[in-house]
């Protein structure tokens, strides 16, 4: 199982740029999507996060500005970012709690991460 993050790059302030992760592999079942970030020096944190059933959760600074969307069929996760400020520029890591055909367990896989710079 893998995931594949595209669409990262560098935007000015009040820019728009969208991010898109795909899964991919032998995957029984796909639960939570989601993205975290992780700017320098800094922990990594959550972004926004999509159940199976399409609800989702935005954490304080990215509501309004953000948009997360899945598509089931093609196992994919996307993040719109609108109104982008300098303080968005991170590592922007995709992942997905679901179950491989392989493993009885769900488990948590992370995208290779996509680089996100807001230039003041």
């Amino acid at each position: 199982v893998q995931l594949q993050a595209s669409g990262g790059g560098l935007v000015q302030s009040g820019g728009s740029l969208r991010l898109s992760c795909a899964a991919s592999g032998t995957i029984f079942r796909i639960n939570d999507m989601g993205w975290y970030r992780q700017a320098p020096g800094k922990q990594r944190e959550l972004v926004a996060v999509i159940s199976s059933d399409g609800a989702t959760n935005y954490v304080d600074f990215v509501k309004g500005r953000f948009t997360i969307s899945r598509d089931n069929a093609k196992k994919t996760v996307d993040l719109q970012m609108n109104s982008l400020k300098h303080e968005d520029t991170a590592i922007y890591y995709c992942y997905a709690h679901l179950r491989a055909y392989s493993i009885a367990l769900e488990s948590i896989y992370w995208g290779q991460g996509a680089q996100v710079t807001v230039s003041s």
